[in-house]
């Protein structure tokens, strides 16, 4: 009798920890089902924007707008942080500044190269070593040993400078990417005015002018700043 007893308590006990842990299990995926319903998918981000007008869509992405993203981006490629300033038509003309001296490098390193072979060629023939004349680029062999000289300083001093007006193309279009990616967030509406108006002071009795900066809302009022 007492080992039938120990026997059903053993199998309620057994039954009630099932219970239990099928319960707790349950819990959990009711957790994880509800707390995933919360977390927004990608779809429903795209629902919800879609659903905004221009001005909301242009509120959002100019308060996830970060300056030093479009300064760090212009410097890795031009016109990069131009186009994260959303200014696309700027991006031809970034282009643009940087391939005049990209150009004008390959032109003058090139002629630079046959002037100085051509002077090379010149002065070793004048030491009785003229096996480099027919190597001469057609274009020079009709110049002296001086033209050719002054023509390879010439191309070389050119294009040094292009190397620096590279750099110099690239560096402003950094700058335009910086600058105006912090005047995106500078107020330039219509909403703001400014005034100046002349008064008198009510305790020196002197002239004074007084300037007035005022929003296009009646909530606020001017506020006057006496000089």
């Amino acid at each position: 009798m007492q080992r039938n007893l120990k026997t059903l308590l053993v199998l309620i006990l057994l039954y009630n920890s099932g219970i239990h842990s099928l319960l707790a299990q349950n819990t959990g995926n009711e957790k994880l089902t509800t707390d995933s319903s919360v977390i927004p998918t990608n779809k429903q981000v795209k629902l919800a924007n879609s659903g905004l007008n221009k001005q909301q869509k242009d509120s959002i992405w100019l308060a996830n707008h970060i300056p030093q993203k479009a300064t760090r981006r212009s410097a890795l490629i031009p016109g990069w942080g131009q186009a994260y300033n959303r200014e696309y038509w700027k991006i031809p003309l970034a282009y643009g500044v940087i391939a005049i001296p990209t150009v004008a490098y390959l032109y003058n390193n090139s002629y630079y190269k046959k002037t100085k072979f051509a002077f090379e060629a010149r002065f070793k023939a004048q030491r009785g070593d003229s096996s480099d004349i027919a190597a001469i680029d057609p274009e020079l062999t009709s110049l002296s040993i001086s033209s050719l000289q002054n023509y390879r300083n010439t191309f070389r001093r050119n294009r040094d400078y292009s190397i620096l007006w590279f750099v110099l193309a690239w560096g402003l279009q950094v700058v335009d990417a910086t600058v105006f990616g912090h005047l995106k967030h500078f107020n330039v509406s219509n909403d703001l005015s400014l005034q100046i108006h002349p008064q008198i002071n009510a305790f020196t009795k002197s002239p004074v002018l007084t300037m007035s900066f005022s929003l296009k809302d009646p909530a606020r009022k001017p506020k006057n700043i006496g000089r």
